[in-house]
This record gives structure tokens, sequence and C-alpha cells, in this order.
């Protein structure tokens, strides 16, 4: 989900890709360097850094590997891991949670994501449920679950990572992947080690989990490029009503598409608003990545609800609409509406409640997003329609 934008707009920060049109929509009224990584990095395809490595430590009775292969654990059990990131400022290490529910008979892998922003907590709660319900006993198969990618972010419950290189500095980890072990940030070798080590190794299919950012609401929906076949057979899995149907070109570094880059089908699910958990909206995740499970043969059962059972609205562009004042907002569509071109969506009002400014939607589609702070100045995102646009090339693009 969107963050407020900065300079323009760019992916989750937003891409806009024609910042004329977002002006007319809106109103009625990192350096490269050769620097060693921590420990001696080698590409995961070689030899010596196949297998699982034991690092020796126990964190609240729980092994901490550098490095997994899910095929070297006992099958038809949970497995509890800790995998060793990068270092802290001070040395020490930045751990990760790692689930595995290894099945008692061999089969297809799945990696859930979630955590790569720190403010979301629907999407760690969804992979939670979805863990706790298997039995590894009567499943073929793996599910490898990491549900706090950005550590340091979620410690303070907040979106980004606070990198201490220059400055205090914050990075969105959902532009680092597949990252680089010998990277100039934090973040980056971060990525790099749970990408190469952890991620990648474990994985024939995977699901990134995300969630609205703070101060900014979206509905149930789906991003994932529907000309995958692989990757749409999972996407109709899910009960919920809208997919943003986002080629991988336009965000290449965002954890899913690392995960297309490698060859892996993967996709995103967004679950609503930040900091808080829906467990309306949970649950319909939870049914989806079950069906999913299904579908790769991993769990056995009937499908739960899937896209046939609910009406699905598919765009490929999402249309933002920025506040040109600072003010009170006041919406006048909710999430997942239909709205017309010329439809007004969100009026604002000064410290005197004059109306200072109105805002219309310039296309037909659905709402996708919607601020949820009352309060906004010039530049905020106030709503997001997903539309559908004949001709992509150029389109506003909604970040995961």
């Amino acid at each position: 989900m969107p963050d407020e934008p900065k300079v323009g707009l760019a992916r989750r920060d937003f891409m806009i890709a024609s910042l004329a049109t977002v002006g007319a929509s809106v109103a009625l009224g990192a350096v490269s360097t050769n620097a060693v990584a921590q420990e001696p990095a080698a590409s995961p395809s070689d030899p010596a850094t196949r297998g699982t490595i034991y690092v020796g430590d126990v964190i609240n009775g729980k092994k901490v590997v550098s490095a997994l292969d899910v095929n070297d654990l006992e099958p038809g059990e949970k497995h509890f891991l800790y995998f060793r990131g990068v270092e802290m400022p001070a040395g020490q290490y930045w751990y990760v949670s790692v689930t595995v529910a290894k099945g008692a008979k061999p089969g297809k892998r799945v990696v859930l994501t979630s955590g790569v922003h720190g403010d979301e907590m629907s999407s760690i709660h969804t992979v939670q449920t979805v863990m706790s319900q298997l039995d590894p006993a009567e499943m073929s198969g793996t599910v490898m679950a990491v549900t706090d990618v950005s550590r340091p972010a979620l410690e303070s419950m907040q979106r980004r990572w606070p990198n201490q290189g220059r400055g205090i500095d914050l990075i969105d980890m959902n532009r680092e992947w597949p990252g680089n072990e010998n990277g100039f940030t934090a973040p980056s070798r971060h990525a790099g080690l749970l990408f190469n080590r952890l991620l990648r190794p474990n994985a024939d299919a995977a699901i990134d989990f995300h969630t609205g950012t703070t101060g900014f609401a979206v509905t149930a929906f789906n991003i994932g490029e529907t000309d995958r076949p692989e990757v749409k057979a999972m996407l109709d899995l899910y009960p919920v009503g809208q997919i943003l149907d986002m080629p991988k070109q336009a965000y290449p570094t965002v954890l899913h598409n690392a995960f297309l880059d490698a060859g892996i089908p993967a996709f995103c699910p967004e679950i609503g608003a930040a900091r808080v958990l829906d467990p309306e909206m949970i649950a319909l995740f939870v049914e989806g990545t079950m069906n999913v499970l299904k579908h790769h043969g991993i769990v056995a059962g009937p499908m739960g609800r899937t896209g046939k059972d609910v009406t699905v609205f598919v765009g490929n562009s999402a249309f933002p609409i920025l506040a040109t004042t600072g003010g009170l907002v006041e919406h006048l569509v909710k999430l997942s509406d239909k709205v017309e071109a010329g439809q007004r969506v969100a009026i604002q009002r000064n410290s005197f409640g004059e109306v200072v400014a109105e805002y219309a939607s310039s296309v037909a589609g659905e709402v996708t997003g919607q601020r949820c702070d009352a309060m906004a100045e010039p530049g905020n995102p106030l709503v997001f329609i997903l539309f559908h646009k004949p001709a992509p090339g150029g389109a506003e693009i909604y970040p995961e």
C-alpha cells in the first residue's frame, strides 16, 4: 500500500507515469561499492552453500541457521527456527523467524512471507493463521513461513527499515529485492541473505502478503500478472473482489517480482489497513491461501470459496487522486464502490469548515484505496481508482 509521496510519486511511494494526467485529475475547484559482506558471499548454487547451516546459537529454544534447505528437516513435523540476517550497528544480528511445516510425503514447496513492511499486521496474522491450520502428518510437500522479514521496522511498527548508515534514513525494504549480500546498505544485504539462503532455495511458488500503509486503507485485492498461467491459477483461488494485473517491469525490485525473475510463480495479496487486524479480510485470504495449497497438492480436501463465488473486478491501472491543499478530508465514496468518470469522490475543508477543494475521478472503475487519516496536506494520496486501461503503456500503477 502507498506511502506519502515524496517527489512526485514513486511506487509505493507511487510511480505515476504521467504527472500531467494526475494534475488534471486531482482538483475540481545507490551508490555502487565493493564493500565486503559480513561473511563470504557465495551463490546458493555452489556446493559450499548447499544444505542447512546451523550457527550453533539457540534463541528461546529455537536453533539459528544461516542457510536452510527444507529437505534436511524431519518430515511430518513443524520446525521453528531463526534465520540470521544482517548485523545491527552494535555487531549483533537481526534474526528472522522461520516456521516450516514439512509434510510426511514429498511434494511442492510454497513460501509465505509477510512483514516486509513493519506496519502490516493483518498480513502477518494471515500467514500465522494458515500455518496453525496445517498438519504436517497429513501433508505432501512443504510450507515455509517468514512473518517478520523487516525486523527493525516491525520493532516500532513502522513501514520502513531505520538505517543508520548516513544518519537516520528510512529505507523501503520492498525496493531492495533480490538484494545484494555485498550491498551498500544493511537492508540490501539483509534482502540478499534472505533471498539467496532462505527464500529462493525453498520455493516452488511464493506469496508475499501486504496491507495498506499507515494512514491509507485498501480493499481486499491481489496483485499479480494474469498472463502467467501459474500465477493466474493461484489468483483465481481467492474469494476477493479485485485484482490488479500489474506487469513485473513496473516495479522489478519488489519481493514477489524477484521470485518471478528467479522462475518462481508469485503474487502479492493486499489485506486492508495497516497497524490493525481485520478479521473479516484475514479470513478471506486464509481461505484463498488454503485453496492454493490444495491446488499444489500439499493439503487434501475440498476447495473453499474462490473467485468464481464473488464478482471480481480486474484492472491494470490504479488512478491516483492527490490532495491539492491542506485540510480535513471527507470521503463521498467507500472502498470497493464503483465510480464513474467525473464523479465526486472527496471534499476537503479548512479550519473554518469551508470547503477548499473538491475531488473527482477522471476514470470509471472501483475504489481500491482510500486515505484513512482524517487530514491531508498537498500531495497526499486521497483515493485510488482501480480501472482497466486498454493500452497499459504509460498507465498509472498502484503500488503493492
